[in-house]
């Protein structure tokens, strides 16, 4: 079961037998149909609506695009729309570059992709694509340099692979990972305050997943490392891209012997047990403590909602 908990990004056919052809991806920048988001330091410019009643958008055509981006700068393929057949691209601009867009084009205030994700401004399907290209270009920021001989790479296939100017060896886009569980006795689960969270939320703890090491494995050894509790048995429930900046994130359900928590205090500030009941109030934002969890964006507040019903 895969949950896209960020919108889908079916939409889109990426045409991976085709994007290794360069003169089919010039013909597709060259198209008045092909459309372009732009992101600067990995945040997608959204556009006011130019019409009443509808939506921001991140898309904009080549011929509204600053003219001094060229296009020839790094332009990532996301791939062809399956009902428009239009072409859509990402690309990625300086800050100066995107103010000077910005201020002809009816930019909204920039917030940050977090935010946005669960603004509900967007439709779904344009913050998955717009998930992807985060992703893609926080790679490429990362991959200039061959990670074998240290020489300069490029982008080829519509930026899905780089190759190396000296030694011809290709890299392809990171994936990192990583489970997220719902702990649980069986009437309670247990959700963790991280030094990195907001005040007052909670959430199901997470980690990456090492080499050598399969989904159960890492499950139990999380929580085991970050609570101290030992897991009898593993469930997945569903996955989710995350872009922050290149996870996917599988989501198990993960039961536990009970015994006490011992934390791992600098993964764990807090954690504590929640009934089903009182998952329902930290769900509905009425926890009499003001707790509250993450929203529906994202993966754990299915797998406590889950929890919550009964499930």
């Amino acid at each position: 079961m895969v949950v896209t908990l960020l919108g889908s990004a079916d939409s889109l056919d990426r045409q991976s037998g085709r994007r290794g052809d360069s003169n089919y991806l010039t013909g597709l920048l060259a198209s008045p149909l092909s459309r372009f988001t732009v992101l600067s330091d990995l945040t997608p410019l959204v556009f006011a609506p130019r019409d009443s009643g509808s939506q921001p958008t991140i898309w904009l055509p080549a011929s509204e695009l600053d003219a001094e981006q060229p296009l020839n700068a790094t332009v990532l393929f996301l791939g062809v729309c399956r009902t428009t057949h239009a072409a859509h691209f990402a690309l990625e601009m300086s800050p100066d570059t995107a103010a000077r867009l910005a201020a002809g084009n009816g930019v909204q205030p920039t917030v940050d992709f977090r935010t946005l994700a669960s603004s509900g401004e967007l439709p779904s399907c344009d913050i998955a694509h717009a998930g992807l290209a985060r992703s893609l270009f926080a790679w490429h920021n990362s991959a200039f340099f061959c990670g074998w001989c240290g020489s300069a790479t490029m982008a080829i296939d519509g930026g899905w692979k780089r190759r190396c100017n000296a030694c011809a060896r290709e890299a392809f886009p990171r994936l990192d990972p990583v489970v997220i569980m719902l702990v649980t006795d069986g009437e309670r689960c247990i959700l963790a305050h991280e030094p990195r969270y907001r005040e007052r939320m909670y959430s199901c703890p997470a980690g990456y997943i090492e080499p050598g090491e399969d989904i159960a494995h890492a499950v139990a050894r999380e929580t085991f490392e970050e609570l101290g509790l030992t897991v009898i048995d593993v469930a997945i429930f569903s996955s989710q891209p995350w872009p922050f900046p290149h996870s996917l994130m599988i989501g198990c359900v993960a039961r536990c012997t009970p015994g006490p928590v011992t934390l791992d205090p600098t993964e764990i500030l807090d954690a504590r047990w929640f009934t089903r009941r009182e998952a329902t109030h930290l769900l509905a934002n009425t926890h009499p403590e003001g707790l509250w969890v993450p929203g529906p964006q994202a993966i754990a507040h299915h797998l406590i909602q889950r929890f919550a019903g009964g499930e």
